[in-house]
C-alpha cells in the first residue's frame, strides 16, 4: 500500500497538469496495491479538482474512492494530537494539515512509501527519524 498526497491525486485526474500528469500516470503504473490517502488530502484534492475541472474532476476523484483504487485513512484521536505536534515541529517548513495527516498515518500504519510531488517529504521524518521513500 502506498500513501498518496494531494498533488498526485490532482495530477492523475487533470491532464491540464502537463508533465506532472504524465509523470504521475507513469509512476502510478509501478505502484502495488491501492493508494491510501487521508481526509485532509482528499478534501484538498476535491477542492482543487473542483476549481480546475468542476464537477467532472470531482466525480473522477469520487470514482477512485468508490472503486477501491483509493482508500481513505481514518485518523484516531492520538493521530490528531500527533498532527498538531508535527505542525509545531515543522513550522519553519511550514507543514500543513494534509502533510501532517500523512506523516501521522505513516507512523500509525508502519508505512514509509509516499506518492507525492511535494519536496517537503524529503525533510519530514517518520517517528522523528526515518525518511520517506518518495515516489516518483
Amino acid at each position: 500500500m502506498n500513501l498518496v498526497d494531494t498533488g498526485p491525486l490532482v495530477a492523475l485526474l487533470d491532464k491540464g497538469q502537463g508533465k506532472s500528469h504524465t509523470d504521475c500516470m507513469e509512476a502510478s503504473e509501478e505502484l502495488i496495491g491501492p493508494m491510501l490517502t487521508t481526509w485532509p488530502c482528499f478534501t484538498e484534492a476535491m477542492y482543487l479538482l473542483g476549481r480546475l475541472r468542476g464537477w467532472g474532476g470531482q466525480q473522477s476523484l469520487w470514482q477512485l474512492w468508490e472503486t477501491g483504487v483509493l482508500l481513505i485513512h481514518e485518523a484516531v484521536p492520538a493521530e490528531r494530537e500527533r498532527m498538531k505536534a508535527l505542525m509545531e515541529t515543522y513550522q519553519d517548513t511550514p507543514m500543513d494539515l494534509a502533510d501532517a495527516s500523512l506523516v501521522a498515518a505513516a507512523e500509525r500504519l508502519g508505512l514509509s512509501r509516499i506518492f507525492t510531488l511535494d519536496s517537503d517529504f524529503y525533510v519530514y521524518r517518520i517517528n522523528d527519524r526515518e525518511s520517506f521513500s518518495v515516489v516518483p
